[in-house]
């Protein structure tokens, strides 16, 4: 039996596509003292938005398109990792992911709460 809503799918696929966010970002500060590497990155709501806007056979969470972010200042040796882009970045992702959860255990809670309404 399927309980879930259609919101519910897409706070699924929300969170999905904020752990790959935050996957990438402790990449990017794994790599911080590797010569020539490039911060990569990609435009979360326009991700979501693909995603939700796509058809229904589409392979959701296939993971986002990736790409170099542009506009980095590079060191001598290439690498132009900011951690302080990289902190700040980690820090949204783990807003949004929370933000996701609770939203998430609503709706949980509210299909509990309509399956006790006929035992009352």
């Amino acid at each position: 039996m399927d309980v879930m809503t259609p919101l519910g799918d897409a706070l699924n696929r929300y969170l999905d596509l904020t752990s790959e966010q935050m996957k990438l970002t402790a990449s990017n500060m794994a790599n911080v003292d590797t010569p020539g590497y490039k911060t990569e990155g990609f435009n979360f709501e326009q991700q979501f938005m693909q995603e939700m806007n796509g058809s229904a056979n589409a392979d959701f969470g296939a993971g986002a398109e990736i790409e170099q972010v542009d506009g980095l200042v590079a060191r001598p040796d290439g690498n132009n990792v900011s951690m302080d882009r990289e902190g700040m970045q980690m820090a949204k992702s783990q807003l949004q992911f929370r933000m996701g959860v609770e939203l998430l255990k609503q709706q949980f809670t509210n299909v509990m709460d309509a399956i006790h309404a006929e035992a009352k």
